[in-house]
């Protein structure tokens, strides 16, 4: 099975594009593949606590609970721009949760057997 890279732009003003991101991200962690997801804009506040848990979003499972099935078989990371124009350190995140920069993502991206997605 392919490696999956996803980057989620959305944050809660585009609930149901930032949905189907996370949630293409914890199937395909639930399915048995090794994701990296990228949260960035206004999605990097998902990787820390008391921060947009909710996406207000009729049907949909739980910010948090996403993110954690993730991590149970994949990593959750923080763009290092975004989280710097958004003072967010390594103290600030959820446990697991990384900030890295954009010569790690094109790294993972460029991989041989990575599917990349963006959402």
């Amino acid at each position: 099975m392919r490696s999956l890279v996803l980057k989620v732009t959305a944050g809660p003003q585009d609930a149901e594009r930032a949905n189907q991101g996370l949630t293409v991200a914890a199937a395909a962690a639930a399915a048995g593949a090794h994701v990296s997801l990228w949260l960035t804009g206004e999605s990097a506040w998902w990787g820390t606590p008391d921060h947009g848990r909710s996406l207000a979003l009729k049907y949909a499972t739980e910010v948090d609970q996403l993110i954690a099935i993730v991590l149970e078989m994949g990593t959750v990371t923080i763009c290092g721009q975004c989280a710097a124009r958004r003072e967010i350190g390594e103290a600030d995140t959820l446990p697991g949760v990384t900030i890295r920069g954009a010569a790690v993502f094109a790294e993972e991206v460029l991989a041989d057997g990575v599917q990349a997605l963006v959402y």
